[in-house]
């Protein structure tokens, strides 16, 4: 029983110093990804204890070791074993003896290792305090930061592995090296080598653009494992013929025209584990899918426009094709950003802020980002919305607002990017006209929930026409659904668009919101019935809004439907007046309609509108209006106004003596500025008068020269942080200019103001672009 006891206490030590050694390696080895790193970096202190614990084991090692060898060598160990033990039990213990001997001289020769490790590294520590007291922290006003992020890096450097990455140690230098070429907090250090960093790649030729006539590498490109990517390609594929037949359209109309081809990639945030991908679970049982028809379709647009992309719905890869280093996001890229657009949502926004480190501030005004609802300057300006209580989960970025580019054109402040509807062709038109089913109505609905509570509409209908639902379940049909309508379940997307073609009615239950069913149906030649909200919906009344970055009150289920289509395609009623909906079915039922599709919803349409963006937004190289004087008294001088009074003076438009900078887009002479209500919005002042609310112009109007060619009396003017100005409160004759460029803003009203407000002309059908921005 020693003997086994001695045996078992060797081979445990050794078992127990290989665990406690891989354990403090292991801890600190990079993963399989490197962006999965949860450790910090040993210092050099923590590696000498690790080494002189590995020593200490060592020794205690060899000690039983030695205990071991005199028991086998007494008389007594041998006799007792040959009396208790048979031969063939005895001799396995013998060879494992042997190899713990074995195992013992190794020891033996790696304690001697060790222990010139632990003389070398103190060695090294020496060496390495001895450089520290070489570099001091430069005394530089250009770079007024630099003591106080070195002072970070002391206490901080191990928190994110990123920096051992770049070469911090510990070292006073390290941190001066990094903080001057890494990062720009820190002046260059003269003694550096400055050949021995290498030097940026030579910018690659520009490639022309060129339209492109086989979707098949899109698909390719867009990958598999999502039931949401199986979604778009399978969208993709059946408008295949529609988008190229488009593309052939817009190439001859542009030919001549220089396109530079662009690198883009398109990181589609919310479909990553990370975000939680809601969306892909619920394809298949009658989830929202507006966000996946328009992802689908700015893949199909930027392809066909001949740029180069990259496709990305996991963390990993975009990572990856950012050139994001080991640790947890605190350093900038590893090399510069290789794209020259990134398309993305909110969800994908935050991941690249989370991971670019510094770069994000640097490369931010390449992203553009796809917002369904839309985000206004007063929910975009960080300090702004955090003093004005405007700030929500999902605002505070400071982009510039057209950087935002939404699903419909209700948000002049940003871009309108939309998405396609199926284009008829001329005998599909006449098939419609023939077979339409005058008595037949579908309710937009695809989830039962949105039925809940909604009889009494459903009774009224059902006296005059045949409900059809398309409606998910798996086994028992849905109880909130009423047995005198015929629920087809989830539709494929074909299937869907045959039932529409022979229904004459469409309509809507008040959600969901702003969706792509409705131009469908009405492309398909059906009426769309929906409701008024009274009041409007907005994030000061309704849940479904609450904590969205605008205060956007939206009239009806779908607002685009309601101000840019109208009747007879469009009915917006009070739900709540039984006689006014019933009266709306029985007009409905007696109106011809044709199948109508605005134009800015065709695909050349679309891809118009998104070549016109790529090749005038530039947020990178725009520079922004002068800062106002510090001074803020009415003797504040500013440069002359280049407009005009109309020749009706009812408003100034571009002056015909002042001269255009040919890169200023939307073209200037599109320009007219009209002052508000004080009730009206300048999105509302601009509609008013036929035109579209133009935020890039503010910057011409915001000058004191403008209110006096208004006839508008200024006692003061001051300049200001608001979302409102330039305004005129008229009943104290005080006059406000803008402080803060990001803060120029179509959307908001306030009565005590009338606000100046910048207009343009705008494209028959394309609202996104005005008459000579191509």
């Amino acid at each position: 029983p020693d003997r086994i006891f001695v045996l078992g206490i060797g081979f445990f030590t050794l078992c127990f110093l290989m665990t406690s050694l891989g354990g403090q390696f292991s801890a600190k080895r990079l993963g399989d990804s490197p962006f999965t790193i949860r450790t910090e970096v040993m210092s050099a202190l923590e590696s000498r204890g690790v080494l002189r614990r590995m020593s200490d084991m060592l020794e205690m090692l060899m000690k039983r070791m030695d205990i071991l060898a005199r028991l086998e060598n007494s008389t007594d160990f041998h006799k007792g074993d040959e009396a208790r033990f048979p031969l063939d039990r005895f001799q396995p213990a013998a060879g494992l003896m042997e190899r713990i001997q074995a195992i013992a001289q190794n020891v033996s020769d790696i304690a001697i290792k060790v222990d010139q490790i632990l003389r070398n590294s103190l060695l090294s520590g020496k060496v390495m305090e001895g450089r520290r007291d070489q570099c001091e922290v430069p005394r530089d006003p250009k770079y007024p930061d630099c003591a106080g992020k070195v002072e970070w890096m002391r206490a901080r450097w191990t928190s994110d592995p990123c920096y051992a990455f770049f070469g911090v140690d510990g070292t006073e230098c390290s941190f001066l090296i990094y903080l001057s070429e890494v990062e720009w907090f820190c002046p260059p250090l003269p003694w550096r080598n400055r050949t021995t960093a290498l030097p940026s790649p030579p910018p690659l030729p520009r490639v022309q653009a060129a339209f492109q006539s086989d979707l098949a590498p899109l698909l390719e490109l867009i990958g598999t494992g999502k039931e949401s990517l199986s979604f778009m390609k399978k969208r993709i594929r059946h408008l295949a013929q529609q988008w190229l037949r488009a593309a052939r359209r817009l190439e001859l109309r542009l030919k001549g025209q220089q396109r530079h081809q662009k690198q883009i990639l398109i990181h589609i945030g919310f479909l990553t584990e990370e975000s939680g991908d809601v969306f892909s679970p619920r394809v298949l049982k009658g989830g929202p899918l507006g966000e996946m028809v328009q992802w689908a379709d700015i893949l199909a647009a930027l392809f066909l426009l001949g740029h180069s992309l990259r496709v990305t719905v996991s963390l990993k890869d975009l990572q990856s094709h950012l050139g994001v280093p080991p640790g947890r996001g605190n350093c900038p890229l590893t090399s510069p950003l290789p794209f020259d657009l990134i398309y993305t949502d909110y969800h994908g926004l935050q991941q690249m802020k989370q991971h670019m480190g510094l770069s994000f501030k640097k490369y931010r005004c390449r992203v553009r980002v796809i917002d369904t609802f839309g985000t206004e300057p007063a929910y975009n300006h960080e300090e702004y919305a955090t003093l004005r209580g405007y700030r929500t989960n999902w605002g505070y970025w400071n982009l510039q607002p057209t950087q935002f580019m939404t699903m419909f054109p209700h948000t002049p402040d940003n871009s309108f990017m939309g998405f396609v509807s199926e284009e008829l062709n001329k005998t599909e038109r006449q098939f419609i006209r023939a077979n339409k089913v005058s008595s037949m109505a579908v309710v937009y609905g695809k989830e039962a929930s949105i039925w809940k509570g909604k009889e009494k509409f459903l009774a009224i209908l059902n006296k005059y026409m045949e409900i059809h639902g398309t409606v998910y379940y798996e086994t028992q049909r849905p109880p909130e659904v009423p047995a005198f309508v015929k629920n087809h379940g989830l539709l494929p997307q074909h299937e869907f668009q045959q039932l529409l073609r022979k229904a004459k009615l469409f309509i809507g239950f008040g959600f969901p919101y702003e969706g792509p069913a409705p131009l469908e149906a009405i492309a398909n030649g059906c009426v769309f019935l929906q409701a008024r909200f009274k009041p409007p919906h907005s994030s000061l009344n309704h849940e479904f809004f609450r904590g969205k970055p605008t205060s956007r009150e939206v009239s009806s289920q779908h607002p685009y439907a309601e101000d840019f289509i109208g009747k007879p395609h469009v009915w917006t009623v009070d739900y709540n007046n039984s006689q006014e909906f019933e009266a709306a079915i029985k007009t409905i039922m007696r109106t011809q309609v044709d199948p109508y599709l605005p134009y800015e919803y065709t695909s050349e349409g679309m891809l118009e509108r998104i070549h016109a963006y790529i090749q005038h937004q530039d947020f990178c190289t725009t520079s922004s209006p002068p800062l106002p004087p510090k001074a803020k008294s009415p003797a504040m001088q500013s440069s002359p106004s280049p407009l005009a009074l109309s020749p009706n003076a009812t408003h100034l438009v571009w002056s015909p003596n002042t001269s255009q900078d040919p890169h200023t887009w939307p073209p200037v002479d599109s320009l007219q500025v009209w002052v508000s209500e004080t009730r009206h919005s300048c999105t509302e002042t601009c509609r008013r008068h036929g035109l579209v609310c133009e935020p890039t112009f503010f910057r011409f109007l915001n000058k004191k020269e403008v209110f006096l060619q208004l006839s508008i009396t200024c006692d003061s003017t001051e300049y200001e942080m608001n979302h409102l100005y330039p305004a005129v409160a008229e009943n104290v004759h005080e006059c406000y200019l803008q402080k803060e460029p990001l803060l120029f803003s179509c959307a908001g009203y306030n009565t005590k103001y009338r606000r100046l407000c910048p207009c343009r002309d705008y494209r028959q059908g394309q609202v996104a672009l005005c008459r000579d921005c191509l």
